[in-house]
């Protein structure tokens, strides 16, 4: 327990206290004092804020301000109607607003109490309510405008969380405050019952009690019950009065002060105005001169001031010029943005605008939300955001995605239409526009809507345009994971698993592997489609091997040794056997021996010959399993895994290429080709 939470226990130990026990006149002044000044406090605090956030723990305030109240007015109606005599403070109250007359101070009473009750309390218990019901319908409305934000690029994934739970904070507070509200009513009113009872009740116990006249035991109770009163209403007046202030406060960059005095002589010729209105009224009506000539002259001359143009000083103009150099270099014609590449862009033409636009029901951003996060699962890797805008070069019906600038992908939708693809039967069936689909390249047909339940019953595969840009662009991003993880992103990475596993990291970076050396590792990973989400496995094989070898491509072989049972998952269902072509030993050999090493590394070096015919042979495996409708995975020893793969890559880039120690040892291999040369 902290030293700072101490107060707030023992006040609320204190207050169960005044409940029960009665309390001596000493301590009874010291806590009416701290009362009306925690009351002056809470004021002074909500005038001073600039959104109703900064005090978000106002409505729990409430709730024990109010009871500390309470319990001070049960600890003054003991007193009073025990004793005749409740401390020096309430007497003080009672006989300096009473003034000698008993009956104007408890009209006094009456007046506070109906202000703060009909006034004040009543209209902010409405705008509590109006206000927490108008944030929770506008919630759903945030989150979305946040989200396409972020999807604009206009903000990062930092901002957009903290911008998120503002929002909720925001919806639980409002929520709160309009529960709050309700006690500060009640307040008010238990403050007129206890107020009450303390005047009867006095009365009839000091001519019973205390052989006290009606007329002395009226004055006595009615003075001591208005000082009780009013010491308990003018803290609860204060308190209403912040929660007016915070519930109505709109979110500003200065306090109600500064919002006051800035926007009331916003327009100074109108103090010119209210001057001569007040001037002519004391000049045509019997009011005295006196009073109205200083007013009118000390509003004319306020008019005057403000409406003098303000010299700026030295200070001033410097901040102005930073200012000017700032918003310039902010500027969308600064040179120096137009260096800045964009990880990510996708484009499209003035009539795919619909997609993006959600007041048209357009639904790409959530989209792209979606991308990200199966990508995260799906991958490891943290996809950047998607700058997604509309480009008037491109035809009205195409779209393009860029990575780092470059164009990777473009492909062409019929927003009224849906692409539906062939199960392999006679194309003539359902008449479309001929087209390619784009993710996969498969053959298809833009078809229209009343020919879809026709494509559907004959087995066609029907999607949407969203769906199927989406799914090119969850394509085109899985083939190019390894182009958007650099050095930094690699750093995040390192950083998040830093946080559980912060030993492991110490043991590979930044000794000794860099973190370029770990970005190249992931790379390679990702690049052949495998996963990197389980870092700590990955790190423990570097940490094991990096001190051997701090070759990449060695320690990415032996990385992907670790993560067999992964690799094996991710191409044999639970079950199936794994058909494979497998790499006949003469061309092993062959690998092998073409492997050059140097001191920057390994590389191969065939002969033409032997090469084309290893990557022809391999693509006449590759064709005759297309034909069977069969997946297409090369298998070979793990000396040469790598070799194999830097082989094909060029002309058969989605061939997986596994070795025989990245499988786990329960899985049922079968051959069905083999690799050969003559």
């Amino acid at each position: 327990m902290k030293a700072r939470d101490l107060p707030v226990i023992v006040g609320v130990v204190l207050i169960i206290m005044m409940l029960i026990l009665p309390l001596p006149g000493l301590l009874l002044d010291i806590l009416i004092m701290i009362n009306i000044a925690l009351a002056l406090v809470v004021l002074l605090t909500s005038m001073n804020m600039t959104e109703p956030l900064q005090l978000s723990v106002f409505p729990s305030l409430i709730l024990v301000l109010t009871l500390f109240r309470l319990g001070l007015n049960v600890s003054t109606t003991r007193a009073i109607l025990s004793h005749g005599d409740a401390g020096n403070v309430v007497h003080t109250f009672g006989n300096f607003v009473v003034g000698g007359n008993v009956l104007v101070g408890f009209v006094i009473f009456l007046i506070l109490v109906i202000i703060q009750f009909l006034v004040i309390t009543k209209g902010s218990e409405r705008v509590s309510e109006v206000a927490a019901r108008f944030t929770l319908d506008a919630m759903p409305g945030k989150q979305m405008a946040i989200d396409a934000d972020l999807n604009a690029g206009l903000i990062s994934e930092k901002d957009a969380t903290a911008r998120r739970e503002k929002v909720g904070r925001e919806a639980d507070f409002y929520g709160a405050m309009d529960g709050a509200s309700k006690f500060v009513k009640g307040d008010s009113i238990a403050g007129i019952i206890i107020t009450i009872i303390n005047i009867l009740v006095g009365i009839v116990i000091g001519m019973l009690q205390m052989d006290m006249s009606i007329g002395e035991s009226a004055n006595t109770f009615m003075i001591l019950s208005v000082g009780d009163g009013l010491v308990s209403q003018i803290p609860a007046l204060m308190t209403s009065t912040a929660t007016g202030i915070i519930v109505t406060r709109a979110a500003s960059d200065g306090n109600l002060s500064q919002d006051i005095t800035t926007q009331l002589f916003a327009f100074p010729k109108m103090l010119y105005v209210a001057g001569a209105s007040i001037f002519i009224l004391g000049l045509f009506t019997p009011l005295n001169d006196l009073l109205t000539i200083p007013i009118a002259g000390l509003l004319v001359f306020g008019g005057y001031m403000l409406g003098k143009p303000k010299q700026p000083d030295k200070t001033d103009l410097e901040e102005l010029e930073e200012q000017i150099e700032t918003d310039e270099m902010k500027s969308p014609e600064s040179v120096v943005n137009l260096l800045n590449v964009d990880p990510i862009e996708f484009e499209f033409g003035y009539g795919l605008i619909p997609l993006a636009d959600t007041n048209q029901g357009g639904d790409l951003l959530d989209r792209v939300v979606m991308i990200r996060r199966q990508l995260a699962i799906e991958l490891g890797i943290v996809i950047p955001v998607v700058r997604i805008r509309d480009n008037i070069q491109l035809q009205p019906n195409e779209y393009r995605l860029k990575i780092k600038g470059n164009e990777v992908a473009r492909g062409e939708l019929l927003l009224d239409h849906y692409l539906a693809m062939s199960p392999g039967m006679d194309d003539d069936i359902v008449q479309g526009i001929d087209t390619i689909e784009p993710s996969f390249g498969l053959p298809a047909k833009w078809i229209t809507e009343e020919t879809k339940e026709q494509a559907e019953m004959f087995g066609y595969t029907v999607v949407d345009p969203p769906s199927v840009v989406s799914t090119h662009i969850t394509e085109i991003l899985k083939s190019n994971a390894h182009e958007l993880l650099g050095r930094q992103e690699t750093k995040q990475l390192v950083d998040h698993i830093k946080e559980a596993y912060p030993i492991l990291v110490e043991e590979v970076t930044p000794n000794p592997l860099s973190i370029g050396d770990v970005q190249k590792v992931l790379g390679k990973l990702l690049r052949e489609k495998v996963s990197i989400r389980n870092l700590p496995v990955i790190f423990e094989t570097l940490a094991d091997f990096g001190k051997m070898t701090t070759d990449t491509d060695i320690l990415t072989e032996y990385v992907r040794q670790a993560l067999a049972r992964q690799i094996t998952s991710q191409f044999v269902s639970e079950g199936d056997v794994l058909r494979v072509v497998t790499v006949s030993g003469k061309v092993e050999k062959a690998i092998a021996e073409g492997v050059q090493q140097t001191e920057h590394g390994n590389y191969l070096a065939l002969d033409p010959n032997v090469s084309q015919a290893i990557i022809s042979s391999v693509a006449s495996q590759v064709e005759q399993l297309s034909l069977q409708e069969q997946q297409s995975i090369i298998l070979c020893s793990p000396a040469v895994r790598m070799y194999v793969k830097q082989l094909i890559e060029r002309y058969l880039p989605n061939v997986p290429v596994l070795s025989y120690n990245e499988l786990e040892a329960n899985v049922e291999v079968q051959s069905v080709g083999v690799v050969n040369i003559d």
